[in-house]
């Protein structure tokens, strides 16, 4: 959901396509580093020894959290498919 919600902000902010963000240094640089942080946050609870379903209230349980990130996986994806298929950008300002 990060990468989707700064994916947009930056096509707002800049006019920069997704494959272009991907394509320079820059891009990849912070996406390496997003995933490295993303990643050991991720993983710092289960180190602990705590689990997702030990943590779920009444609306975020551990299912509400899978269909999330499938929904923010498929954004991402039709994010691409747009602006392959058009060749510009998704938000064109």
């Amino acid at each position: 959901m990060v990468g989707f919600v700064t994916a947009l902000a930056v096509e707002a902010g800049r006019g920069d396509g997704l494959l272009s963000q991907l394509g320079n240094g820059t891009g990849q640089a912070w996406f390496a580093y997003t995933v490295a942080v993303l990643s050991v946050a991720a993983l710092v609870p289960l180190l602990q020894g705590e689990s997702a379903e030990g943590r779920a209230g009444a609306i975020m349980n551990a299912n509400a959290e899978l269909w999330n990130g499938r929904f923010a996986m498929l954004g991402l994806v039709a994010l691409a498919a747009t602006e392959i298929l058009t060749g510009a950008p998704f938000i064109n300002i």
